[in-house]
């Protein structure tokens, strides 16, 4: 990847110059190899791109430590980083208390609502006993699932999962589901696109519950490595001092006033 020698070249040039400074090895940043944009993406080169991507760069060089991008499914990436795979989870994972009974997590570094999405009938009723009997996909092991699973299923829908948000979306455009509910700045994304002006609307945002939809986002590391977390959050609190998370999201317009980030950006 183009980014990991960029990094490998700064942290060896850094090394020649600190002289007897020992080398470290790659921290490896795991990132869901389902794309979810506007926060993690391949371009047509086959280059990750995205807001987040483009947030670990600028962690990596503020910590001046080598960082290595590697693909994990989404449904595994939590075993890869407590079987050593990986040593960061980088991947819009929502921190929770059920995640945290095996994992730590830095400092969350954004936020955004969760919503509802559907088809154009300007029906924005997204009440739990309104989508009963409705048809509901969503993102498989995400907290999106088991908020559905809490109050909608439980009021009568019907859920289908889906492996990548992206599949979950194409079928809602292709009316084979009646909504899909998941992190608002991604399906904003969505309802931008050729495809998401055509046939969707927004219809709301969910309820908060806290305890399911948890505290933010941050990155996911093995509870042991306090050492790695300490780096991670002192990068995160001065690319927040300096206005970095306002830099990188002033590149992603459809993300500005959206999130909430270090720093008191919203």
């Amino acid at each position: 990847m183009k980014f990991t020698r960029r990094f490998v070249f700064a942290a060896a040039a850094a090394a020649m110059m600190a002289g007897s400074a020992p080398a470290m090895a790659d921290i490896k940043f795991g990132v869901a190899a389902e794309p979810y944009p506007p926060f993690s993406s391949k371009d047509a080169s086959g280059t990750w791109v995205g807001w987040e991507i483009d947030l670990m760069n600028a962690v990596c060089a503020q910590m001046n430590e080598k960082c290595e991008l590697v693909e994990v499914a989404w449904d595994g990436i939590i075993p890869a980083l407590t079987s050593k795979q990986i040593d960061v989870i980088w991947s819009s994972m929502s921190i929770t208390g059920e995640r945290k009974q095996t994992i730590d997590f830095t400092d969350m570094y954004y936020n955004t609502p969760t919503v509802i999405i559907g088809a154009k009938t300007g029906d924005l009723d997204i009440t739990p006993d309104h989508l009963k009997g409705k048809v509901i996909g969503v993102q498989v092991s995400t907290i999106h699932e088991k908020y559905l699973q809490k109050y909608y299923a439980a009021a009568g829908a019907e859920l289908k999962t889906y492996a990548t948000q992206d599949e979950a979306n194409n079928d809602l455009a292709a009316g084979r589901l009646d909504y899909v509910q998941a992190d608002g700045s991604a399906l904003d994304a969505f309802l931008k696109t050729e495809q998401g002006t055509a046939c969707c609307e927004l219809k709301g945002q969910v309820a908060d519950d806290p305890e399911i939809l948890g505290e933010g986002v941050g990155g996911g590391i093995r509870k042991e490595d306090t050492a790695l977390k300490d780096k991670l959050n002192a990068a995160i609190a001065e690319l927040a001092t300096a206005k970095k998370f306002d830099e990188i999201t002033a590149k992603y317009p459809d993300l500005v006033g959206k999130m909430i980030t270090p720093g008191g950006g919203k």
